[in-house]
């Protein structure tokens, strides 16, 4: 029996076949290195697509929006302010003396004309005195010449005295009925004077100052620190309130002043309106900006350019 025929690319006889395991070693990297590529690749463009998302959220403005609702009428705008009384005045006292008793204190409400204190003058019952007796003499010196000057009128129409003496009877009359009348008003005076040692609340109100005690010196007239009492009226309020300049708020029925259009000013009227100012007039007499042309017939007085 014959052996088979060998092959020209059979090995010979005892020699070891090629080991494939470093092809195989060589397939398993190139495929590593295949899989390690494609996933940096992929992992690039995915950060990239993840930071062009985040750019493009961030690019948009986010912003709260809220449900507008109609507001008040009138802005509340909150100031300090003071408050005083309507009628606020100091008394004084118009005679001098002592103060003889007050019946007010700070807080009392008063009426009008009633009694605050009194004041204890004698130097001005004195004269009170004195003047109710001036007052008498003066009008029994003014009975004795209205008398006199009588009885002499009608020796005069007798022919018994002169003209002259009537005559003097007659002035010596009306000289007493004017010391008389002189006296009147002294005594009236001295009256009102001894009427002031009562005072009396001006108006209604309460008593804010009290500023004598019994036994003060009183002088009369208004000098600084003199006042006796300060009646305020509370029935009716004042209120001061200093309002800033960017808070001054415009009165309802203020319109503001009319505006004019852009680039347009108040231009008086030409003598002669011409065709056109783009032919015929200067450009700082028409308008300033562009040149227009002018209406046909001429405007009225104060009419503005209106440049366009």
């Amino acid at each position: 029996m014959s052996d088979p025929p060998l092959s020209a690319h059979s090995p010979p006889a005892g020699a070891r076949a090629p080991d494939p395991r470093p092809k195989r070693y060589a397939l398993i990297a190139l495929g590593l290195a295949v899989i390690l590529a494609v996933w940096g690749i992929a992992s690039r463009l995915i950060a990239r697509a993840a930071l062009e998302a985040e750019a493009a959220s961030a690019a948009i403005a986010t912003v709260t929006t809220v449900k507008p609702n109609r507001g008040p009428a009138s802005d509340t705008l909150v100031l300090p302010g003071s408050v005083q009384a309507f009628y606020e005045a100091p008394i004084y006292a118009r005679t001098s003396g002592y103060l003889k008793a007050w019946y007010t204190d700070i807080g009392t409400t008063v009426k009008k004309g009633q009694l605050l204190a009194e004041i204890d003058a004698p130097e001005v019952d004195q004269q009170l005195r004195q003047a109710h007796a001036d007052l008498a003499t003066a009008r029994a010196n003014y009975e004795l010449a209205r008398t006199t000057n009588e009885r002499w009128q009608g020796l005069l129409a007798t022919q018994s005295v002169s003209q002259q003496d009537a005559d003097q009877r007659a002035g010596d009359a009306a000289a007493k009925a004017a010391a008389r009348q002189s006296a009147a008003a002294n005594l009236a005076r001295l009256a009102d004077l001894e009427s002031f040692k009562r005072v009396a609340a001006p108006f209604d109100g309460v008593v804010t100052q009290r500023n004598t005690d019994v036994g003060a010196l009183i002088n009369a007239g208004q000098s600084p620190g003199s006042a006796l009492f300060r009646v305020a009226d509370t029935h009716r309020l004042r209120i001061y309130v200093s309002v800033p300049q960017a808070s001054r708020i415009a009165p309802p029925s203020a319109t503001p002043p009319p505006s004019l259009p852009p680039r347009a000013h108040w231009m008086p009227p030409p003598a002669r309106c011409r065709s056109s100012c783009r032919s015929t007039m200067p450009r700082a007499s028409c308008c300033r900006g562009p040149m227009r042309r002018c209406a046909s017939p001429c405007p009225p007085a104060r009419t503005p350019c209106g440049c366009r």
